[in-house]
């Protein structure tokens, strides 16, 4: 029921996501986003029946120690699997030497990432507030008792680095009778929790994040569309160019005239169509390395003829203030300029524009981009 209940939260917030699409993440694989723990345990136990006291008596409370092994399906959603335990108390009295007894804990929990279902996902957050809930196997060696359990717990993380986390893990566990080796005693339902055997724990530790600790943004598809569609304009209007030349030859041919004796006739022109370089939102590096096929072609065709290009960068003007899309549009153009550069055309044969915002094109997205041109 709690797994139901996590994937219909996730899949309401996706239904509703942002422009930003700050709610959508690509599905990892298997063997992506695990992560260990170990912590050091403060505990203080409560046996059945007696009413809550002050968790600091030291005849109720031991350190102990727990590590734990999980894995984020989503970044909402996790398991973790966790044992607990060492040295415990049973409270039969104010002795802590008489209650002194040694056990250990098998946990299965569940885990929600709350920052990350109410605020987007963010690979970068510090502070993760992550709420669970789980059952319990444990096992009283002194005597030799095994017992169920639930467990209710909040689990907060801060970011170090990607892979390293300090975690700050306070949990309360309700047992059967069985769980501290004592018999159950005092009267009334034995499903009231102050009738189960609790355990009130504060764990401190570390988190380590192993392989790829993070989840991948979904691209933006109205761009990714757009450079698509680009590179099919780009063709056709090469193939129209091509046939529009073969054509001009045919006539040529068809028309020739030998030149006067010692006259030598030169005929240059350039005919290549405008390339567009698409961008994501709100960036300013190309979005794919394959539009650069087609601005290389451009490229030679201005370097074989000594032209001059033009690089016009544009942004959406639905997002982003006037002024950001005015200075986001000159990166764009500049990055492009830069892919230029390196394909061999001088500096000073490139010349950059930046539109600003525009609203130009249908699906909006479309207008992220920059347009270069042969002048």
């Amino acid at each position: 029921m709690v797994l139901a209940l996590a994937s219909v939260s996730v899949a309401g917030m996706a239904q509703n996501e942002t422009p930003e699409l700050k709610y959508s993440v690509a599905t990892n694989s298997f063997w992506s986003n695990w992560f260990i723990q170990a912590d050091v345990v403060g505990t203080s136990f409560f046996n059945n029946g007696e009413k809550w006291g002050s968790p600091f008596k030291d005849y109720r409370t031991n350190l102990g120690a727990s590590v734990a092994i999980g894995k984020w399906f989503t970044p909402g959603l996790g398991l973790r699997s966790k044992v607990t335990g060492i040295w415990g108390r049973s409270v039969i009295s104010e002795d802590k030497e008489t209650n002194a007894n040694k056990y250990w804990k098998f946990n299965e929990d569940v885990l929600f990432n709350l920052s990350n279902l109410f605020c987007g996902y963010s690979d970068t957050r510090v502070w993760n507030f992550i709420p669970y809930i789980g059952g319990s196997v444990s096992r009283n060696m002194s005597y030799n008792d095994y017992a169920m359990g639930l467990n209710f717990g909040i689990l907060n993380t801060w970011r170090l680095s990607k892979h390293v986390l300090i975690n700050l893990d306070v949990n309360l566990g309700g047992h059967e009778p069985d769980f501290d080796g004592t018999a159950y005693g005092v009267g009334g339902s034995r499903w009231k929790l102050e009738n189960k055997d609790r355990t009130l724990n504060a764990e401190v530790g570390l988190t380590f994040n192993l392989g790829k600790a993070t989840f991948n943004k979904v691209p933006d598809v109205d761009a990714l569309n757009a450079m698509y569609q680009s590179q099919i304009d780009a063709l056709n209007a090469q193939l129209a160019d091509a046939n529009a030349e073969n054509a001009r030859l045919n006539n040529v041919i068809k028309n020739h005239k030998c030149p006067e004796a010692g006259k030598t006739i030169t005929v240059k022109e350039v005919a290549a169509a405008p390339v567009s370089v698409f961008f994501n939102l709100g960036s300013a590096k190309v979005a794919s390395k394959k539009d650069i096929v087609n601005v290389q072609a451009l490229a030679d065709v201005a370097k074989a003829n000594d032209k001059t290009i033009v690089v016009t960068g544009y942004a959406d003007s639905k997002t982003g203030s006037a002024a950001l899309n005015q200075t986001l549009s000159e990166k764009r153009a500049n990055a492009v300029k830069a892919e230029l550069v390196k394909l061999g055309v001088a500096e000073d044969k490139i010349e950059v524009k930046a539109a600003g915002g525009v609203n130009d094109i249908d699906p909006f997205a479309y207008n992220r981009r920059a347009v270069v041109e042969i002048k």
